[in-house]
C-alpha cells in the first residue's frame, strides 16, 4: 500500500486576497500550502518548510520575484513556477535566468495551474 504525501506548495505572493483564494483551490486538489507575502518572508517560508514547489509573484513591494527567485536558487534547487501578470516581450527569458522553472501569465485556470505543479 503506497503513503504519499501531498505535494507541499508555497505560495509567494503580496496579494492576500490572491494567495487565500490559491490555497483554497490547491487544497481542494489535495495540495499542502503554505502562503507568504512578502519577499523576505517567502525565503524563510522556503528555507524552513521545504516546499516541493513554488509559486512566485514578479511584482511585489521591496524585493521583487527576480531577486526572490535568486536568493531562492542560493540555497536550493525545488522548482519555482513564476506567475505573474506581466507579459512583455523577453519577460520569459529574463524569469528563466533568474532561475525559475516555469513561468504562467495570470489569470490561469486552475486545472493548468494544477498540471503544472503535479509534473
Amino acid at each position: 500500500m503506497e503513503n504519499t504525501l501531498p505535494t507541499k506548495v508555497l505560495i509567494i505572493d503580496d496579494d492576500i486576497p490572491m494567495t487565500d483564494l490559491m490555497r483554497l483551490m490547491l487544497n481542494r486538489e489535495s495540495f499542502d500550502v503554505i502562503t507568504s507575502n512578502s519577499g523576505e518572508d517567502g525565503i524563510e517560508a522556503a528555507k524552513k518548510y521545504k516546499p516541493d514547489v513554488i509559486v512566485l509573484d514578479l511584482l511585489m513591494p521591496g524585493e521583487d520575484g527576480w531577486h526572490i527567485c535568486c536568493k531562492i536558487r542560493k540555497h536550493s534547487q525545488v522548482p519555482i513556477l513564476v506567475l505573474s501578470a506581466l507579459n512583455m516581450p523577453g519577460l520569459s527569458a529574463r524569469v528563466f535566468e533568474a532561475g525559475a522553472d516555469e513561468f504562467l501569465i495570470k489569470p490561469v485556470s486552475t486545472g493548468v495551474l494544477v498540471a503544472y505543479l503535479k509534473n
